[in-house]
């Protein structure tokens, strides 16, 4: 029995200890890793002053209308994911793409990532810049942030376009997001074993070294404390604006991911956001949540020829 036991354990011991040390190894690699890479992070866009931090910002093209871009939570380099999309765009506009605290190369901050710090900041951003008459465009939740900021800045929006857009009162808008799960598998190491396994889903529009910047600044900013923030008052921004509209004389253009099986009456819900004012139109596409990756041109084609009949 002793004897039998003696190797029982002896078999737990070097089971367990397996596991152990592959996360010890992960962790370590996780570390050496981030900050070699910090060095390999290529400079792009320029920086404006904003809350005594700096705000990295990608303006291109030289139209006689400005659209501002927004990115959805999450997305660790907004000024390389809006690339195909930008590169559209500056066919007919200004583009001016923002990258919020915390995301691309922009600081971190310990300002609550509420809804109403973030508006302001993005706000100040392109007062700094001079843009004060834009269409503001912005994927996921960047359409919750959309509300108040319309609300505050009205006189200076004139259209409002969301990517596969958040809105008011979506299911599961309310869940709580595992930030500290993220954090854990962060250190460890873990998140950057899944980010090298999952597929790509950024299509042929991104070259090999866009890619590559996107992965570093993934590493660098998806579990940094400003985007945890954010992640950790998703439910509270929500809950902002479950009772807000947007004002109906603005028109509103709505490219929708018509297959998505999460949300229930995704499409509806835009349908009714549009309907809400006089001039809206839901876009209904096939694609990836982020539908820029694959279908930027179409985006673009369809946002120049609508906002032209939608009185922008």
């Amino acid at each position: 029995m002793r004897k039998s036991l003696r190797i029982t354990l002896i078999t737990l011991g070097s089971l367990l200890a397996v596991p152990v040390l592959a996360l010890a190894t992960t962790s370590v690699v996780n570390v050496v890793a981030t900050r070699a890479e910090a060095s390999e992070i290529a400079d792009y866009g320029e920086r404006v002053p904003v809350d005594g931090k700096e705000m990295n910002v990608v303006v291109r093209g030289s139209g006689a209308e400005t659209v501002v871009l927004l990115p959805g939570l999450g997305t660790a380099a907004p000024g390389l994911d809006f690339g195909p999309l930008i590169a559209q765009l500056v066919r007919t506009y200004r583009v001016v793409a923002v990258e919020p605290f915390g995301t691309g190369l922009s600081d971190q901050t310990d300002v609550p990532r509420t809804a109403a710090n973030i508006t302001r900041e993005v706000h100040e951003a392109l007062h700094h810049l001079g843009v004060d008459r834009y269409v503001l465009m912005g994927h996921s939740v960047a359409g919750v942030y959309a509300l108040p900021y319309v609300e505050s800045y009205r006189d200076e929006v004139t259209a409002f376009v969301g990517i596969d857009s958040s809105v008011p009162r979506q299911s599961t808008w309310d869940d709580p997001i595992p930030t500290g799960a993220i954090v854990a598998l962060d250190r460890l190491g873990l998140l950057r074993v899944a980010n090298a396994s999952t597929p790509d889903t950024y299509g042929a529009a991104y070259s090999a070294a866009t890619k590559r910047q996107m992965q570093l600044l993934s590493a660098k900013n998806g579990a940094a404390p400003t985007i945890i923030d954010e992640m950790a008052r998703a439910p509270e921004n929500f809950r902002s604006v479950e009772d807000s509209t947007f004002p109906a004389d603005l028109p509103v253009l709505l490219f929708v991911r018509t297959n998505d099986n999460q949300v229930p009456n995704w499409v509806r819900l835009h349908e009714r956001q549009a309907a809400s004012v006089e001039h809206g139109r839901v876009v209904g596409l096939v694609g990836d949540h982020y539908l820029h990756h694959t279908l930027s041109e179409r985006i673009a084609r369809d946002t120049v020829a609508t906002l032209a009949t939608l009185g922008e």
